[in-house]
């Protein structure tokens, strides 16, 4: 029987009790009806990237998204590339075919593992780029309809790492639509393109470039590539830092209040504005709205380090640990269970609470466990 162990890179998980892999469109759409027809729980998985399963198992339907597939159209505006993409694609190999013909959008994005069609589950994002500035709509079938529609990616709510998807929308992402640029100053054609203006600040370094500067896609994916090695966020059999759920945590996002109240060498970037309820008799003229106070985003890894929990880190007797690379990933060292990976994130989270008063939020799907 096939273990979702198998099936995810973390390594842990039970047995699934029923395993279907349906590998066209038409197979999926028919399998998943199916599936959701039977009383019986069920599960979608893609590339097994950004899930913790519980050493039990699912004692259900299983469904591994397998479909494969990429095809272009042009169109007019600032971004005429219309890149069409099935949702069993890796997605790393989405963003190695948009830069190898020059597009760009989503070239920041390179080397995040996992499947096309989770990534508008998470609102994908790294380096200053998220999957919102690029996803135009989305194939979806309806949980509750049991129909395929199109929902455009401004009716998905999306935001840092979440989206309705995330947060109740039930159903299936079929396939995507990107919307990629193809800078005509460089002409178009393969590795011809200029990347999006560069965002972040690690990165513009790494390119010896300043924020704001535009360089080759191609180069851009190399040094992004590079850096992700570098915190062992690849997926790279040989490496042990490599068998994890990526980011276990994602950043905190917490008024400027309370960011006043910690060290002034915690790292902090400000966010849009919170808009502030009002509440208005009817029939009165809508006022100018005043803004509400400025959200900061924090570095989760700086609060992990701060709070005690080093790179390498395992509680005693443990086989998960925290990445040798980087504090953000929490590793399987070999034979780790789930309930191992969950004692230790839960032992970050109370460490990371109880010495600056912010709770941490797991990244992963969760299934069948708890933080």
């Amino acid at each position: 029987m096939t273990t979702l162990a198998e099936l995810t890179t973390l390594g842990v998980g039970g047995p699934a009790a029923r395993l279907a892999q349906p590998a066209s469109r038409a197979e999926l759409i028919e399998q998943t009806l199916a599936v959701w027809g039977s009383p019986e729980d069920w599960l979608l998985i893609g590339g097994g990237s950004n899930v913790v399963v519980a050493d039990e198992g699912f004692d259900g339907d299983v469904i591994r998204v397998a479909t494969r597939g990429m095809t272009s159209t042009r169109v007019e505006g600032a971004r005429p590339v219309r890149l069409t993409v099935e949702a069993g694609e890796p997605w790393d190999d989405v963003v190695a075919h948009a830069v190898e013909n020059g597009w760009s959008g989503i070239e920041a994005l390179s080397g995040i593992p996992g499947l096309a069609g989770a990534a508008p589950v998470q609102n994908i994002g790294a380096y200053g780029q998220e999957l919102s500035s690029s996803l135009v709509a989305i194939d979806f079938l309806d949980f509750d309809t049991g129909k395929l529609r199109r929902v455009a990616a401004s009716e998905l709510g999306l935001g840092y790492r979440t989206s309705s998807l995330k947060r109740g929308l039930l159903g299936l992402v079929v396939s995507l639509e990107l919307a990629l640029a193809d800078d005509p100053s460089t002409g178009s054609g393969r590795r011809g393109g200029l990347s999006q203006p560069i965002a972040y600040a690690q990165l513009a370094s790494a390119l010896n470039v300043r924020i704001g500067d535009r360089v080759p896609v191609s180069e851009l994916r190399a040094a992004v590539l590079e850096l992700r090695g570098a915190k062992g966020m690849l997926w790279d059999p040989a490496d042990p830092d490599a068998a994890s759920a990526g980011s276990f945590f994602t950043n905190p996002v917490v008024t400027e209040t309370f960011a006043r109240g910690l060290p002034a060498d915690a790292p902090r970037w400000p966010t849009a504005p919170e808009e502030a309820a009002r509440v208005l008799p009817l029939g009165a003229d809508i006022p100018h709205i005043v803004r509400g106070e400025y959200l900061v985003k924090l570095s989760a890894a700086w609060l992990i380090e701060r709070a005690g929990i080093t790179r390498g880190f395992a509680l005693p007797g443990s086989r998960a640990a925290v990445s040798s690379k980087h504090t953000l990933a929490i590793v399987n060292r070999g034979g780790a269970t789930a309930a191992e990976v969950v004692q230790l994130a839960g032992y970050i989270q109370t460490r990371v609470l109880a010495e600056f008063g912010v709770n941490l939020q797991p990244e992963p799907v969760l299934v069948g466990v708890q933080l």
